[in-house]
């Protein structure tokens, strides 16, 4: 049997690489995005039972979350439904600046990745979707669409998080 030639390595080379960026991009590496029950800097996972408020947000194609400000009390666990009222996908990530940013280049790589994290939801346009998200740290918890140019085109918001 004669070996592969020179482009199907390459090729091949290439597909490992993208995989494996695609594993690490897709949430199930350690880096304290909110897995599990874990505390991290924007909080944690919340419990369906635990929810005290429900918050409706819509996401639209003038890059726009409405609202794109949230006021919630530390300890607070509340349920985020989030509706795409867009004609393209879109996304609503939850985390600090630094996290956002982290991701968005790792989106711009990876555009049609989909996330399996419970700070995150991707809708297709006219589909919804819920965030149960218990904010334990007073401060600002930020959120985005990280699909390319969305970001960019301001498609941003920001959860103050007021103490108890």
């Amino acid at each position: 049997m004669k070996s592969p030639s020179k482009s199907v390595r390459r090729v091949l080379a290439m597909a490992a690489v993208c995989l494996s960026g695609a594993a690490l991009a897709g949430g199930n590496h350690e880096g304290g995005h909110g897995h599990g029950d874990e505390d991290t800097a924007i909080g944690k996972p919340g419990a369906a039972s635990k929810v005290t408020r429900t918050i409706a947000v819509e996401m639209s194609d003038t890059m726009r979350y409405t609202p794109s400000d949230i006021q919630v009390k530390q300890g607070e666990t509340v349920r985020l439904v989030i509706k795409n009222l867009g004609q393209i996908k879109h996304e609503l990530s939850l985390g600090t600046e630094k996290e956002l940013l982290e991701h968005l280049e790792v989106m711009k790589k990876f555009p049609d990745m989909e996330h399996d994290e419970p700070s995150k939801v991707s809708l297709a346009p006219g589909k919804q979707g819920e965030i149960i998200w218990q904010f334990t740290k007073a401060g600002t918890v930020n959120f985005a669409c990280l699909m390319p140019g969305h970001y960019e085109a301001g498609m941003t918001g920001t959860v103050k998080v007021s103490e108890k």
